[in-house]
């Protein structure tokens, strides 16, 4: 199950810096999980989770395999590229196939970097790519719509389906709101995945800040927080340059250098369990002497969903899972311990997976 996270931005906001020491990191972690980067601009990160660990040294596992998410660093954007300026037409094709955006601002002073406006104004950088994006998103519509009159008249649900969605994300981007501001029923949600527009993606607002400023943020960033909250979209302040150091050095020196730079961890964790998170994700473990390996489901996944990540074998032959939570699987030290405490059930078809299960799934070949 894979999960793609767009890394968007302005030019010179860092967005590049940002996901080379993404790429380097997930290249030092390559003895953990198969590592490839399939194109020169997307990388495979590990979803850092301390509890891993802890259940692999409790089993004695050999291996650890964490869950992981894919970047994709899609090309830079400028003012009119819904018109096809510059990379335009590139970056809104890539930025399609991703799940949710990682928007980097700029949210640092230098001289020595120019902005392309000739100024530091996160919030209206932010504003300028939501712009362009809902103009692509209007203009996508419109083609969209014209293309259901034939359907239409021949009284096709789906297409009516399709288009009472359009309008109504019309509607939202008329009033210069994005996409995601549409309230979608259940019963049409998979339909309203199905048109992939730009601005119903969630998106995550990434502060770059200077090295000194990566601990508190600043003024730049204390503003994106406030646009953020106001949209009921997440944020994190981080600096690239220092993520960029930080992926150069082995474990204990990044840990030092960590705490002289006064932060208790590498800001690419924080941003990769916030794009986690803002997905809807959780996590599962499956454990045993040969590896302990982290699984990734939605939230709210029955336990034949969640074992269909593994398998879609597991899914369609489901015949029940056998379930510890974590707590439960550290405080009684192990599986065994667990079951003889009675903290070990066994769940069928309509349990609900919740993060940190630990699961065993038996099921029919």
């Amino acid at each position: 199950m894979g999960f793609k996270m767009g890394i968007v931005g302005l030019p010179n906001v860092g967005k590049s810096t940002l996901f080379n020491a993404l790429t380097k990191t997930a290249a030092a972690q390559a003895a953990n999980f198969p590592f490839c980067t399939i194109e020169p601009n997307v990388g495979e990160v590990a979803v850092p989770d301390a509890r891993l660990d802890k259940l692999a040294a409790i089993a004695g596992s050999k291996q650890t395999i964490p869950t992981r998410m894919t970047f994709v660093d899609i090309a830079g954007l400028v003012k009119g590229a819904s018109q096809g300026e510059g990379l335009g037409n590139q970056f809104l094709a890539n930025i399609r196939e991703t799940d949710s955006i990682a928007h980097v601002l700029r949210c640092f002073e230098d001289g020595d970097v120019t902005h392309v406006d000739g100024r530091v104004d996160p919030v209206a950088d932010a504003e300028v790519i939501e712009t362009e994006l809902m103009l692509a998103d209007m203009e996508s519509i419109e083609k969209r719509m014209a293309n259901l009159v034939r359907k239409l008249k021949g009284g096709d649900k789906d297409a009516a389906q399709q288009e009472r969605l359009l309008r109504a994300a019309l509607a939202q981007l008329e009033e210069g709101k994005p996409a995601r501001t549409v309230e979608i029923d259940e019963d049409d949600k998979k339909a309203w995945g199905l048109l992939q527009l730009l601005t119903s993606k969630p998106i995550l607002y990434v502060c770059n800040v200077g090295e000194s400023e990566a601990a508190e943020g600043n003024e730049h960033s204390a503003r994106v927080a406030e646009m953020a909250a106001a949209q009921g979209a997440a944020h994190v302040v981080i600096s690239a340059q220092i993520e960029e150091e930080i992926s150069q050095l082995e474990a204990e020196e990044s840990q030092m250098f960590l705490e002289e730079m006064g932060l208790e961890e590498a800001g690419l964790d924080r941003l990769i369990r916030a794009g986690y998170e803002l997905l809807h994700l959780q996590t599962y473990f499956t454990v045993g002497p040969k590896e302990a390996r982290a699984w990734t489901t939605k939230s709210g996944a029955t336990a034949p969903q969640a074992a269909g990540v593994i398998h879609t074998d597991f899914e369609r032959g489901f015949i029940r899972a056998e379930t510890v939570a974590y707590d439960d699987f550290v405080a009684h030290n192990g599986e065994s311990g667990a079951k003889e405490a009675g903290k070990l059930r066994v769940e069928g078809k309509t349990y609900i997976v919740k993060d940190g299960d630990v699961l065993h799934f038996l099921f029919n070949a």
